[in-house]
């Protein structure tokens, strides 16, 4: 497993910007591509967070641009938080008191396995893999906080 730092105050830990290189991998054929790009956690006017994503996905060779926002909102303690879909469906639960966090998100036939990683104060890391009858793949993204310069 490893060492994880503890956050006791997730969304001040996430607030800001970050660096993000995602790979993801079809299990079946083989298949991969990289997202590359940055996230902003900007705040919310209920406490919680705005997660904005924009990049560029290079599918098999083929770039195309790349966006999702989530809401981060405060959970059940400081080091807890809600992460909702932008418009507003539950996504997953995260808890990163202990630095890892392992969580599942059913999505229709598929279910997603995620788990989380808090590796320092500027890096952390997701693992998703993905099942369903159509779908084996792995996701792996790592974010790196940008700093001021």
């Amino acid at each position: 497993m490893g060492d994880f730092l503890p956050v006791h105050d997730a969304l001040a830990y996430l607030s800001g910007g970050w660096r993000v290189l995602r790979s993801v991998r079809d299990l079946t054929s083989g298949a991969e591509g990289v997202f590359t790009g940055r996230t902003v956690f900007s705040p919310l006017n209920d406490g919680g967070l705005l997660h904005r994503e924009t990049g560029t996905f290079v599918w098999q060779g083929v770039p195309r641009p790349a966006e999702r926002t989530l809401r981060f909102l405060p959970g059940s303690t400081p080091g807890a938080v809600d992460v909702r879909f932008g418009d507003g469906r539950p996504f997953h639960d995260l808890d990163l008191t202990t630095g890892h966090w392992r969580t599942d998100h059913p999505c229709a036939a598929d279910l997603y396995r995620g788990e989380f990683e808090v590796h320092g104060e500027d890096h952390w890391r997701t693992r998703w893999r993905v099942g369903g009858p159509a779908k084996d793949q792995l996701l792996v993204t790592d974010l790196t906080r940008e700093r001021a310069r």
